[in-house]
């Protein structure tokens, strides 16, 4: 059986970078063809997505926070990590690490797996 689970600061100062990481066992990050995201839930607001890392290694973030996040793999071959810079109050929020199936042309397949999830405040 999958399980994600995120880890991090559960408090992170205004203009500080957050760093979440998501550890994954019963399965390879590298594996076909999987992709790994990174979402986002604020206190009585909609889910929000905020990016990926593929299973080659291949990110895409979101437009919307382009300019200040980042998903990587981690020194773990079990593990990758997003990083958002700059954070400011409105970053709080329940993040999610979620794996994602896709077929071989890049068509997806669906959200199957999801962690716990890891509340994070932005506060002085």
């Amino acid at each position: 059986q999958v399980q994600l689970q995120e880890s991090g600061p559960g408090l992170v100062q205004p203009s500080q970078t957050l760093s979440l990481t998501c550890t994954v066992s019963g399965g390879s990050i590298t594996a076909n063809y999987y992709y790994w995201n990174w979402v986002r839930q604020p206190p009585g607001g909609g889910l929000e997505w905020i990016g990926y890392i593929s299973y080659s290694g291949n990110t895409f973030i979101s437009p919307t926070l382009q300019l200040r996040a980042s998903i990587s793999r981690g020194t773990s071959e079990s593990q990758f990590t997003l990083r958002l810079t700059s954070v400011i109050p409105e970053d709080t929020a329940t993040y999610y690490c979620v794996r994602e199936g896709r077929h071989y042309a890049g068509t997806s397949w669906g959200l199957d797996y999801w962690g716990q999830g890891s509340h994070v405040t932005v506060s002085s």
